[in-house]
């Protein structure tokens, strides 16, 4: 059965996070957005866990979750949260005067009483009422030796791995090895989170991960985020355990897989690129290299990006894809696509919404619409200037400046010619 899950989103608890993330509104999204199973973030914050155990309850000892007052179980919660782990760990990278590391992770539980026991270990050691995104001052170490002394299925992995300021191959306080940041628990690391400023290819050219099961999910601070990175699986049985099973590689594949991940374009990621925001200075890597990784407007040193990143630790060239590894599709989300198609700035807009919800009634759940509707049943149904966007979307024939230093990158479908003369190639 095809299941397209969203294993990493926050709620109303998190810093920056919209007051719109409840459980019911993320139930009501996933059925519009097309998808079957999406994380409840956070579960470390009391209020939101409190949420958690009142509103959802177990499928048939599943270990997924499904809201109380839904009509069906289409839609499927699955345990998860993130935690930020700061705390010191062997010697300064290469240029770097600390040993201070940012780290953080993905953690999902397969089952209530588990993530209650994990909660109450944290809560009498660290602060995990600040944030749903909890600050602990421990190491990865001791946080797999807790996770896996309470239950031996706790999933835990890397999330947007390469982002500079708090992931595992971070620039400014990560590692330059999955062993040098997991030590004697890195056999227990089934998995990693490419972020929205990476993509399987970028991946694909650091052997050491091949090994491991790529992950794309949303990491969404507000409803219309979710499942702008997304995984479909194809699962003999839905449940943790089959996920759990297939994410660790554990099952015949012609059963149970991950089929492919829906990927965020790289480039439109706050971290593609290096450079200052502040200074407006975007650099690729060969830039950072000639300017000696310095920015030329305050003399300071460039906050390093994704891109320059796998480069640095990547021991293939490009283009190189591992064998039987799954594949990807990039999307560009069916809003932005429509704002642009109609001329309004904000995805948000009266004016965008009132067409996004038209289409979506007509054709189906949004993914579908983005990836499998035909081409004539989106004519149909939409403005030519959409289909034509949703067309070249899929074909990636698009217009992208890369982010950087935490400033989102900007991907357009159609040039100031195409708008002014409304020429249309569908």
């Amino acid at each position: 059965m095809r299941q397209i899950a969203d294993l990493h989103i926050h709620s109303k608890y998190s810093r920056a996070c919209s007051h719109n993330l409840t459980l019911p509104n993320i139930g009501a999204a996933c059925r519009i957005k097309g998808v079957d199973i999406i994380a409840t973030g956070d579960f470390t914050y009391p209020a939101w866990f409190s949420d958690i155990k009142n509103e959802l309850e177990e499928i048939g000892g599943s270990g997924l979750y499904k809201l109380k007052k839904a009509k069906d179980d289409k839609v499927k919660f699955i345990l998860s949260t993130e935690l930020a782990l700061i705390y010191k760990s062997g010697s300064p990278r290469p240029g770097k005067t600390s040993n201070a590391r940012r780290i953080h992770l993905v953690v999902h539980a397969p089952n209530i009483k588990a993530v209650e026991e994990l909660n109450k270990y944290l809560d009498k050691k660290y602060n995990i009422r600040s944030d749903g995104r909890p600050i602990l001052g421990m190491s990865v170490v001791n946080l797999m030796k807790v996770c896996l002394s309470i239950h031996p299925k706790f999933m835990v992995y890397p999330a947007h791995i390469w982002t500079p300021w708090f992931s595992v191959f971070g620039s400014k306080s990560g590692f330059d090895s999955m062993e040098e940041c997991f030590g004697e628990y890195t056999k227990d690391i089934y998995a990693y989170e490419t972020g929205l400023s990476s993509d399987p290819e970028m991946n694909w050219r650091l052997s050491a991960l091949d090994k491991l099961t790529l992950l794309s999910n949303s990491d969404a601070h507000s409803l219309p985020n979710i499942a702008r990175e997304a995984n479909v699986f194809e699962l003999n049985e839905v449940t943790y355990d089959e996920i759990y099973n297939v994410i660790k590689k554990q099952l015949n594949p012609e059963l149970s897989s991950l089929k492919y991940t829906i990927e965020f374009y790289p480039e439109e990621g706050m971290y593609h690129y290096d450079g200052h925001r502040d200074c407006s200075v975007s650099f690729a890597p060969p830039e950072t290299k000639k300017n000696k990784g310095v920015c030329p407007v305050c003399k300071k040193p460039l906050t390093i990006g994704v891109m320059n990143r796998v480069e640095e630790l990547a021991d293939r060239e490009e283009g190189f894809k591992p064998k039987n590894a799954p594949g990807f599709k990039k999307l560009v989300e069916l809003d932005k696509i429509i704002a642009e198609a109609i001329g309004v700035k904000s995805r948000g807009s009266k004016k965008a919404q009132m067409e996004y919800n038209n289409i979506i009634k007509q054709l189906g759940s949004e993914l579908y619409i983005l990836m499998d509707a035909p081409l004539a049943d989106i004519k149909t149904a939409a403005s030519p200037m959409i289909a034509e966007g949703i067309k070249r979307a899929r074909e990636g024939k698009l217009i992208i400046s890369p982010g950087f230093d935490g400033q989102y990158g900007t991907v357009k479908i159609f040039s100031e010619e195409d708008k002014s003369s409304e020429r249309i190639l569908f």
